[in-house]
């Protein structure tokens, strides 16, 4: 028995309201979570060194020699040096240059010495006015 004669059916709905309120949250959620790379790559090729000996030039250029501790205490001409000032670092590389032109200013960091350290003796150098700046380096054995 079939009452529902004259009644016509219902054809069922798909409500798609909700369910893009649903896919909006997703959509937001992941726009929020996701980590954008702050810095862009930069493409930079770094110096290489080798381990060949290098011909020695006949005249040797007048250097000064300066150690940096693991400690940020400088040497001069393996004279140390009391304050870590820049101006006073610039007047005792002054005075260890004597009557030197243009000398070579060769820097001994330990590899334990803070990175400033190593700058304020550069900057130190530079406003001595003093542009020929060098690094020393050493090989490990095994390498």
């Amino acid at each position: 028995m079939n009452f529902q004669r004259g009644r016509a059916k219902e054809e069922p709905e798909i409500n798609l309201v909700p369910m893009i309120d649903v896919l909006l949250v997703i959509l937001i959620f992941l726009v929020v979570s996701t980590t954008y790379s702050k810095f862009a790559e930069l493409e930079i090729t770094l110096p290489e060194a080798s381990n060949q000996e290098v011909e020695q030039p006949v005249e040797k250029p007048q250097a000064i020699d300066i150690t940096v501790t693991a400690m940020g205490e400088y040497t001069i001409n393996q004279v140390p040096v009391r304050s870590t000032s820049i101006e006073y670092l610039r007047d005792a590389l002054r005075s260890a240059a004597k009557d030197f032109k243009d000398p070579l200013i060769i820097i001994n960091a330990d590899e334990n010495a803070k990175h400033q350290s190593v700058i304020t003796m550069m900057e130190a150098a530079r406003l001595a006015g003093y542009n020929k700046i060098t690094f020393t380096t050493e090989i490990k054995p095994g390498n």
